[in-house]
């Protein structure tokens, strides 16, 4: 009895930590609500700082061909998404199946904007093509 004792304070006390750990880590990592969307963004917790990331093919591969498992695909902080003032900052996500974007909060000011990715589009002839891809932020509001 007293073995399962000490094991039972045990697994509480490294569920304690784990916990612990993940609030003080200095990243926060959210994937966008959109359900046919593989985009990932990443907070810097402390500067507000904004990125997001996606799969992509591995250029000149095929699907089912060695070597084929595709890239990380990282897109930058742009207007609004790089650093701000110094806060507690999270990321949240609405629950409309159909946003790409989320929420960046300061949960010390109160203060929130809304982040997504942003398609920088230059028309060449007859057509739009996108020249450039980074995330972008609403000015923070309360």
């Amino acid at each position: 009895m007293r073995l399962i004792g000490s094991m039972l304070v045990l697994a509480a006390a490294s569920l304690a930590g784990a916990s612990a750990g993940a609030s003080d880590a200095a990243y926060d990592f959210l994937a966008a609500p959109q359900i046919n969307l593989s985009l990932v963004y990443r907070l810097d917790k402390t500067t507000g700082e904004v990125i997001a990331c996606q799969y992509g093919h591995n250029p000149g591969k095929t699907d089912i061909e060695p070597g084929a498992f595709g890239v990380t695909v990282c897109y930058r902080s742009g207007e609004g998404a790089g650093k701000q003032e110094p806060g507690q900052y999270g990321l949240v996500a609405t629950r409309h199946e159909q946003e790409g974007g989320v929420f960046r909060v300061d949960y010390r000011s109160g203060s929130l904007s809304i982040c997504y990715l942003y398609f920088q589009k230059e028309k060449q002839g007859e057509r739009e093509v996108i020249t450039d891809q980074y995330v972008v932020c609403t000015p923070p509001a309360k």
